[in-house]
């Protein structure tokens, strides 16, 4: 009995001090290693590190930028202070390198640009995506490409990528064109059946075409074969964004509240939809050589570098990925272009010039989609301003130097890309202005440190579907460019929401007419 009650005291004590040392003393260390080499930040409480503090300023700042802007206010398009109004009191506080944490995960906000060439320029696997996201965010993105680190994620790459090199996107041009007639065809119904003016909330059309898109020309069905899947996501995406402050407190995820239930159920439920699909895909004889992304996967699930008991687990993750990633983002980022040519009657004009010159009034080919440079200007300038994605983050894996800084492990890196997208002294005095014309000589010369330019991140994991994504822009714009003009309709309220993406909060209704 003694026995049995002095290793019940030991198994206590040992539980203590590894609670302990996770939810404090490892925490504090690294916050220790930054505060000797001169890095400081916000004072961080027991379990809650300074996510109240993140709570009370954001609260504050939310009510004063619902009175500027959705009461006949000006679009302003410096909205990062409204989004994340703590970061600039940080910053004006700290510097541009500060510490702060959310729960016990301790993180280094980095605005400073030397540094930021710094990290984009690191190829070492030992610095990936910060390791929370496959268990804060597991159910959207498991330990797919955005996720995954290491061998894994190099295997990833190699079958994915290649997916996405410009030939192989060329040849999904054709399927672009066709996913958008639907589009075009109802928004002509709706304009007519309203006597040639008509008020259309374009941004659920725009997710479902590049749903569409992604559908057919990675996974060879249509959206409405994939619906379920892409609803579920989207209710996912909802459900895990109202509790992105409160990443890291210990354990949150595994409380059975309401919130997580339901994301638990729809992580499920996508699972099977995905397995069905991936079913009839192996139950099929493929008459062509040609592979699409889906059977790659498929093959890339029985390398060596994956353990067999998590074939199926590497195949619905890296799906979740795609599906995800490859229409949420072009969805939002077309939105928002959109929005920005309704409010610039003038860069509208000359973006539709170009589209009916180029295109003839035809729908886009591959030799067309090379010869537009304004809406090319257009989509570019787009995405500095409203990036679909508003940080760039990153995490060490192991103890390593970067720019002079020795960066502990675990130590999570946040870089700001709606910061510097708009700071004044990269882009000049028009920063929080729409002006393409930036980019009429590329990227490299549209400011004065192009590095800091990341719609689709940097470095080593910068996003395999870039071309993809700007190659579906351009497809969807001279679509609607070459039909309609457009302005934005009176209900419009702007609101830069962040959930994952930066999006409409309440979505985007424009005035459309035919051309």
């Amino acid at each position: 009995m003694g026995v049995l009650f002095s290793g019940v005291l030991v198994g206590l004590w040992s539980m203590f001090v590894y609670v302990y040392y996770m939810l404090w003393l490892m925490p504090e260390k690294i916050r220790g290693r930054l505060q000797r080499q001169g890095i400081n930040g916000p004072l961080p409480s027991f379990l809650y590190g300074n996510i109240h503090e993140m709570q009370r300023i954001l609260s504050v700042e939310k009510d004063m930028a619902l009175s500027r802007t959705c009461n006949g206010g000006h679009v302003a398009h410096n909205y990062a202070s409204t989004l994340f109004p703590y970061f600039d009191r940080w910053r004006e506080t700290y510097g541009p390198l500060f510490m702060y944490s959310t729960g016990t995960m301790q993180l280094l906000y980095v605005s400073d640009a030397d540094l930021v060439k710094e990290i984009s320029l690191q190829k070492s696997l030992d610095l990936g995506k910060p390791t929370y996201m496959q268990k804060e965010r597991g159910p959207l993105f498991g330990e797919g490409i955005l996720t995954s680190n290491g061998s894994i994620w190099a295997h990833q790459r190699k079958i994915i990528a290649p997916q996405f090199f410009m030939d192989k996107v060329k040849g999904m041009v054709d399927i672009m064109v066709e996913s958008i007639i639907p589009l075009l065809k109802s928004w002509e119904s709706r304009v007519d059946k309203e006597g040639g003016v008509g008020d259309i909330r374009v941004d659920e059309d725009l997710r479902s075409f590049s749903a569409d898109v992604i559908s057919r020309a990675c996974f060879g069905s249509s959206y409405f074969k994939g619906k379920e899947i892409f609803l579920r996501l989207r209710a996912l995406q909802q459900a895990m964004s109202t509790k992105s402050l409160l990443i890291g407190v210990p354990g949150l995820r595994y409380l059975p509240t309401k919130n997580n239930r339901n994301t638990w159920r729809l992580d499920r439920e996508i699972r099977s939809l995905i397995l069905k699909l991936v079913k009839e895909r192996r139950e099929e004889s493929l008459a062509t050589s040609e592979k699409d992304l889906l059977q790659t996967i498929l093959e890339g699930a029985n390398s060596d570098q994956i353990k067999p008991d998590t074939t199926d687990r590497f195949i619905v993750d890296n799906c979740k990925n795609i599906y995800f990633a490859g229409h949420e983002t072009t969805a939002v980022a077309a939105t928002w272009t959109l929005m920005l040519l309704a409010l610039n009657p003038e860069w509208q004009t000359r973006a539709r010039a170009e589209v009916l010159e180029v295109c003839g009034g035809q729908l886009p080919d591959v030799d067309m989609i090379r010869k537009m440079k304004v809406v090319t200007m257009v989509i570019q300038e787009s995405l500095r301003l409203y990036p679909p994605a508003a940080f760039l983050s990153r995490e060490a894996l192991r103890d390593m130097e970067l720019g002079g800084i020795h960066v502990p492990k675990g130590l999570k890196l946040w870089i700001p890309i709606l910061t510097l997208h708009q700071n004044p002294d990269i882009w000049g005095p028009d920063a929080h202005e729409f002006n393409p014309e930036r980019f009429a000589h590329g990227i490299f010369n549209a400011c004065k440190l192009p590095h800091v330019y990341m719609p689709f991140g940097a470095g080593a994991r910068t996003c395999v579907g870039q071309n993809f994504a700007m190659v579906e822009l351009k497809v969807v714009l001279s679509g609607i460019l070459g039909k309609f003009s457009f302005s934005l309709s009176p209900g419009y309220c702007h609101s830069p929401a962040f959930r994952l993406t930066v999006e409409p909060e309440h979505g985007l209704n424009l005035i459309i007419r035919r051309v």
